[in-house]
């Protein structure tokens, strides 16, 4: 065997892979890994079969389709009053991971700190460190994972580059608000710190709030990378597509790196998912639908003895056991899975230090079938 040295000595299998296969172990209901368990649209789905049946096979265009950058670059004007050129400043990329890891590497060096906010989505801080970046972890706690901002202000250094929102969190489905964008503007003036802005789940908003991208804001616009994701707006998780916005000067250092790591992506799925999205329901509905399941798997979980947290956005309702019992989250969630059938993610996996309060998180992207049937295991509890 050749010796090689782990340039991630502390990262084993990702807490998502390891509970979907506990899941699988122990015939439990899978409400740990965030994937819906119904299908997409077949109207999508013969948009992009037809793109296949007329030729579209080879590859696209490196940065993407005319077709779906027009399209995003429509929304986005649509919805945040943001115009960004299709040309030059809007890339498709092969999920919004890729996209994160994308613009890390076409940004960090040794050396750079890079400040996010943790309970955290799990990619961000391992791509850091591998392009030998330092990871600056902002604790926030429940229940309402507010952020204070003079507290994240002694993070900075001189050797910030970056600051990493998630709006919607995942886990946490706290969304920005004014005075956070505010905040964060004050603090960013006059410096030369970069944001990535994760906006995945930004059309999962719930009770009338509003998504505030960070491309709504010309002060936060011109230092910022913004990503999307395709999967969870279409319910396609699998399909891995996703795009990122930038200003010129920025989006030509990420499509250096984009090109020699994916190149392009799926073709077909561009020209369906353009054509598919010509309808603005189709995205500015999904609030209201997974609002339904939201309040469905809320009103569902209040005849348990686990004590809900708030849940603004994204598909992710988080909880607190005491009155279950006092465990660790890694333990309680393998007693979940082990003992009752429902799988959960542990939220101290989120967190650089394991930090555990006791928080346990549930997709809801599921069948209303699939939720009543998982609560009704949890109420045995």
């Amino acid at each position: 065997m050749i010796a090689i040295q782990t340039k991630l000595p502390r990262v084993d299998t990702t807490i998502f892979t390891v509970m979907s296969k506990l899941a699988t172990e122990h015939g439990a209901i899978n409400l740990s890994q965030g994937f819906p368990d119904f299908s997409c649209d077949p109207e999508l789905i013969a948009y992009v079969t037809e793109a296949m049946k007329n030729g579209h096979n080879q590859y696209a265009p490196m940065a993407g389709t005319e077709e779906l950058k027009s399209m995003i670059a429509s929304k986005n004007e649509a919805l945040y009053g943001a115009s960004y050129d299709p040309e030059h400043e809007i890339t498709v990329t092969a999920g919004g991971t890729q996209a994160i890891f994308t613009a890390l590497a076409a940004t960090i060096s040794v050396g750079d700190e890079v400040i996010i906010f943790e309970p955290a989505y799990d990619c961000y801080s391992p791509a850091i460190k591998l392009l030998g970046g330092l990871v600056k972890p902002f604790e926030l706690s429940p229940p309402d994972y507010e952020i204070d901002w003079n507290m994240v202000k002694k993070l900075f250094s001189a050797n910030t580059k970056m600051i990493i929102l998630n709006s919607p969190q995942n886990p946490t489905g706290r969304i920005m608000k004014e005075n956070d964008i505010q905040e964060l503007i004050k603090l960013t003036k006059d410096t030369d710190i970069l944001i990535l802005s994760d906006e995945v789940y930004e059309h999962i908003i719930y009770d009338g709030e509003k998504h505030l991208s960070v491309s709504k804001y010309a002060e936060l616009r011109e230092r910022s990378f913004v990503v999307a994701s395709f999967g969870k707006m279409l319910h396609a998780t699998g399909w891995k597509l996703g795009y990122c916005l930038a200003p010129a000067y920025l989006m030509k250092e990420f499509r250096k790196v984009h090109q020699f790591n994916v190149f392009s992506v799926n073709t077909p799925m561009q020209i369906g998912i353009a054509k598919y999205l010509s309808v603005s329901a189709r995205y500015t509905e999904l609030g209201a639908f997974f609002q339904q399941k939201r309040d469905l798997f809320r009103a569902l979980l209040s005849e348990t003895k686990f004590k809900l947290l708030p849940c603004n956005g994204s598909y992710f309702q988080c909880v607190t056991y005491e009155e279950v019992a006092d465990l660790s989250d890694n333990d309680m969630a393998l007693r979940l899975v082990e003992e009752y059938g429902v799988a959960s993610i542990p939220v101290s996996a989120f967190y650089s230090r394991n930090t555990d309060h006791h928080v346990l998180r549930f997709c809801f992207a599921k069948k209303q079938e699939t939720l009543e049937k998982a609560v009704e295991r949890l109420t045995k509890l």
